[in-house]
């Protein structure tokens, strides 16, 4: 499968994650959409990481390029992992405050 592919279905992904970042009010939403954007992230390096491996498989039979990709990606997951746990704590901590999971009431808790 060529590698544009991969390209241009990452850049929806990413694009409608951006979208659903800058126009929803729902917490749940918007967090959904920031993992998206991130799993956009996690396809290109993968895709990247595969077609330099098959590059240098081809010139080199015994290669390890294009691991470290693989292995960015994993770091990415465990980071993102850890990301949802405090993000879904905080959204709970917003639904006890405020009984809503709408973002435009994260101003009213400043006060």
């Amino acid at each position: 499968m060529p590698i544009q592919y991969y390209i241009y279905f990452s850049l929806a992904l990413f694009s409608i994650g951006i979208i659903g970042v800058l126009t929803r009010r729902n917490a749940i939403i918007v967090f959904m959409c920031i993992e998206l954007m991130l799993n956009a992230v996690n396809l290109l390096l993968v895709a990247f990481s595969k077609m330099h491996h098959g590059i240098a498989t081809t010139n080199n039979a015994v290669s390890t390029a294009g691991v470290e990709g693989q292995l960015f990606v994993f770091f990415i997951m465990v980071v993102a992992a850890a990301e949802v746990s405090v993000g879904l704590a905080i959204i709970v901590m917003l639904y006890r405050n405020t009984h809503s999971v709408d973002i435009n009431f994260l101003n009213r808790l400043k006060n």
